[in-house]
């Protein structure tokens, strides 16, 4: 039986229908997104599920004894508790019984020793198993891998900032353990390590999940089934983000073909029948005119919809010089502070490259992107750009745009332009009829992004310094933006939280950490790849026994011919290369590992035969692609 299953779930408000006939379950263990464009109904659905809200159609099953953990995009916790007691309400049970064994342990020089001991002894044994000895230390891990440090566990909630209440919910719901996450956008307010983190646990989680997200580089690496809700109706697709999104364009692409054969099938027959109904062949006429009506009544294919998506162009007609920015000794900073953020390695970025700028929360991402721009003065060193560069600036916070002004008079104040031709064009972006009379100050943060994105696309900019461009943007204006950003023919300086965003774009990875930016010359899988391995070497350097500080001839690797001359950047690249391949060789061991021991219980003796060659081919592989790595190293 599943956790949770919907029959014909429909939700309205008023005349107007949310969705209708919605009929899902989620079984033990499943890891399931739901994804479909702002106000598709997403949250409301989720809220049905848990029955926080009751639909207007259909019934909606939960197991028996089902526990819930569910994090809304705007929590509230109204309590005057410090972070950690908040934290100690997962563990009530087990601090209940704790307490039972303390009273216990204090009752033993009574007269009734024997049976206190056994007692004590079942007890103690009963809160071993479930935990009860390392349940701080799960808290501990929780609060570090969602972004608190010690200093936070004995602040008290309620001066808590919105974004620490929602990870301080979450943190207690992870502690809880319960049968079934739901949990809505569940990677606002997290920085890249916090998202990473929660990936990892939640890739282990031993419950059902439900989530609802704009981060596909997370459900990637999460989720193994896609809800996708739109026009309203729910269609279920197997696999993760990158799954669904191939599959949903084949199913787009046979739903028209089979619309485009029916439709040619009924117009032969109405032409047979507009020839013929009243000619010898009368009687088939009539005959194929009622198939024709009854095939139109009950089994006629509807027209595949188009999504309203935002249409971006982003286009320059002036080409900069091959380097387009340079920096020298440069030190990021505050003036009135005089305190370094992080200093800058000189860099030189080229024409036609993307470089993205990744690091934690705070660390001073966008001060470095204002300097950049001469919005900040350095601390020391500085930074140009180069002949014929003209630069578009996206802001995360979007500053350019004037809360006074109505979407019409921001694009106008880029372009004078006809009323009409700018209608048209803010109607693609998705601003259609009066919205674009609205003042600024009355759009949510995407309605904010499209007005920046429109006047951006005007600009004509050969540079673009995108601070956080998909804050805020349903998946499909993602889509669009990444498709239309990888077209771009000049360079890109990018901010990003999105890692899908980043991984099929940057060129370059710009990682910045209190006190230093350092820079990888490859893409996001690759800096990840390399970024493993160097944590494994280090981990293994930390536990190897020291050894004598004199060299072994006999152990020293010996570089492959030819190597040793390559140039300091072909070494680069074919390390990070290297790197790439050996994430993926240890990634494909995990899955092959797993397999094998799904088929070993299962009794699949030819299917065991099989795999574990597979993964011995694949062992030999690695050790091969280690040994280059390490060659290259000692070159």
């Amino acid at each position: 039986m599943p956790l949770l299953s919907a029959s014909h779930v429909g939700k309205s408000f008023g005349a107007d229908d949310i969705f209708a006939d919605v009929s899902v379950e989620i079984p033990h263990g499943a890891k399931i997104a739901l994804v479909g464009p702002n106000g598709a109904g997403k949250t409301t659905l989720l809220r049905l599920l848990i029955r926080a809200d009751e639909p207007t159609a259909g019934t909606i099953q939960h197991a028996k004894g089902l526990t819930i953990g569910y994090l809304p995009q705007r929590p509230e916790l109204l309590t005057d508790r410090t972070l950690w007691d908040e934290m100690l309400t997962a563990f009530a049970s087990l601090r209940r019984t704790e307490a039972e064994l303390a009273e216990l342990a204090h009752q033993m020089s009574g007269p009734d020793a024997d049976e206190i001991v056994d007692k004590y002894g079942r007890l103690q044994e009963a809160f071993e198993l479930a935990g009860g000895y390392d349940y701080e230390t799960r808290i501990r891990q929780v609060l570090q891998g969602l972004g608190f440090d010690a200093g936070d566990y004995n602040r008290p909630l309620s001066i808590l900032s919105g974004g620490q209440k929602t990870r301080a919910l979450l943190a207690r719901l992870l502690l809880e353990n319960p049968d079934l996450l739901v949990l809505d956008e569940p990677t606002n307010h997290l920085d890249v390590a916090a998202i990473e983190w929660l990936e990892s646990f939640l890739s282990t989680w031993k419950g059902a999940v439900l989530l609802v997200s704009h981060d596909r580089y997370f459900m990637d690496h999460v989720v193994n089934v896609i809800w996708e809700l739109d026009w309203g109706r729910v269609e279920v697709y197997n696999g993760n983000y990158s799954q669904y999104v191939r599959q949903r364009e084949e199913r787009h692409a046979a739903h028209w073909a089979e619309y485009e054969a029916q439709q040619e099938m009924i117009a032969k027959e109405e032409d047979y029948i507009r020839r013929n109904l009243a000619g010898q062949n009368t009687r088939q006429a009539k005959g194929r005119l009622r198939r024709l009506e009854r095939l139109k009544r009950d089994e006629l294919i509807t027209r595949p919809r188009e999504a309203r998506t935002l249409h971006l162009n982003l286009q320059t007609n002036i080409r900069s010089g091959d380097k387009v920015l340079m920096t020298k000794d440069l030190v990021i900073g505050y003036q009135d502070d005089n305190v370094p953020l992080f200093s800058v390695p000189d860099l030189t970025l080229y024409r036609g490259e993307v470089a993205a700028v990744i690091g934690p929360n705070g660390v001073g991402k966008t001060t470095f992107l204002k300097t950049l721009l001469n919005q900040l003065p350095p601390l020391s060193g500085w930074s140009k750009l180069g002949a014929s560069v003209k630069v578009g600036y996206f802001a995360q916070a979007h500053e350019a745009l004037h809360e006074e002004n109505s979407i019409l008079d921001e694009l106008l104040a880029v372009r004078n332009m006809p009323i009409s031709q700018a209608r048209s064009y803010l109607a693609t972006f998705l601003f259609t009829g009066d919205d674009v009379f609205r003042p600024i100050s009355t759009l949510s943060g995407g309605e904010r992004g499209r007005v920046a994105l429109a006047k951006l696309a005007l600009d004509g900019a050969n540079f673009l310094l995108l601070d956080e461009p998909t804050n805020h943007l349903d998946i499909p204006a993602q889509e669009v933006l990444q498709a239309v950003l990888s077209e771009f023919g000049g360079t890109i300086l990018l901010v990003s939280h999105d890692r899908y965003l980043i991984d099929a774009l940057a060129t370059q990875i710009w990682a910045i950490q209190p006190g230093q930016l350092s820079v990888f010359e490859g893409s996001y899988q690759a800096y990840v790849a390399a970024r493993e391995v160097a944590k494994v070497a280090a981990r293994e350097s930390k536990a190897a026994p020291a050894r004598p500080n004199k060299p072994d001839k006999a152990n020293k690797a010996v570089p492959t011919p030819g190597r040793s001359g390559m140039s300091a950047r072909e070494r680069e690249k074919r390390t990070a290369q290297i790197e790439m391949e050996i994430h993926k060789l240890e990634m494909q061991l995990v899955q092959l590992s797993g397999d094998l021991g799904a088929a070993s219980e299962a009794g699949q003796v030819d299917r065991v035969r099989e795999l574990g060659a597979a993964y011995a081919a694949a062992q030999a592989e690695l050790d091969a692609k280690m040994l280059e790595w390490e060659e290259l190293l000692a070159v």
